[in-house]
């Protein structure tokens, strides 16, 4: 694990595979940390990908920033992390709140992304009722703390199949929830209520576009991205079937082979 001062924050994150592959940055989701992606991290430097997983501000080992932190903040820390390491452009991954926070660096910062990769996210800004979801559950958080909220979810963060079919991923996922800061997780929480529309930004979208999605996600269904998918030039769509809301962790396999492929044929520069 290394660490850099960026915007005033202290981020963690890993930095694997050899230092003159190609960059491959991959963002969590909430209320996760880096280790999520542990599983296509391997793979990909095995590969012969330079990959980086940060833990986001207000997650994981990083620091912690209360209030509010917005998707514009998130993808700001980001970019000044892709600087710290001489990384100029980058295949930007990220799934759920981190698929959000990778189209915001390609909506502030779309030089520097070379590739998008869009796991189990939706585009479209927050509607009203989703705003004051938000807000109340941050408020909640912060009472009570994380373990309830991540007992409640756990059958919808993975396919409910896979919480007893998967229970060394079922435990590791829990484990990330637990431990997540509840002060960050609501800053990240209020702030995403505030999220903007993408879909303009996408449809205008000049790299490649791999949009995946767990076939029984049932927080940002099959329809969603589709819907990214109708937007986007030139998008590679995959359902990775046995999954649920978290793909890369309940089908690793069928996602890195989805992964894999994408960054073999559709951005050639990488292959």
């Amino acid at each position: 694990m290394s660490r850099a001062l960026v915007n005033g924050a202290m981020l963690h994150y890993d930095d694997i595979g050899p230092s003159t592959g190609p960059p491959v940055l991959l963002i969590h989701g909430h209320p996760f940390n880096r280790t999520l992606w542990a599983p296509q991290s391997k793979q990909l430097a095995a590969a012969g990908y330079r990959v980086v997983t940060p833990d986001l501000r207000g997650y994981g080992d990083s620091d912690v920033s209360p209030g509010r932190v917005y998707l514009s903040d998130f993808a700001d820390d980001l970019v000044g992390l892709l600087d710290s390491l001489g990384i100029e452009q980058a295949v930007v991954g990220g799934v759920s709140m981190g698929g959000q926070i990778a189209m915001e660096v390609h909506h502030r910062y779309a030089r520097r992304v070379r590739a998008l990769v869009l796991s189990d996210t939706s585009a479209p800004a927050e509607s009203a009722e989703g705003r004051a979801f938000r807000n109340r559950l941050a408020d909640r958080l912060l009472a009570d703390g994380m373990a309830g909220y991540a007992d409640e979810v756990i059958d919808k963060m993975l396919a409910a199949y896979n919480v007893t079919a998967l229970p060394d991923v079922a435990a590791r996922v829990l484990a990330m929830m637990r431990a997540t800061d509840p002060r960050g997780a609501a800053a990240a929480l209020r702030g995403r209520a505030e999220r903007p529309d993408y879909r303009e930004t996408l449809a205008g979208a000049r790299c490649p576009v791999l949009i995946v999605v767990g076939a029984d996600d049932v927080y940002t269904p099959v329809s969603d991205a589709e819907a990214i998918s109708r937007l986007v030039p030139h998008a590679v769509l995959c359902v990775i079937d046995g999954a649920g809301h978290l793909p890369g962790a309940e089908q690793p396999e069928r996602f890195n082979k989805a992964l894999l492929h994408f960054l073999q044929t559709q951005v050639a520069d990488l292959a």
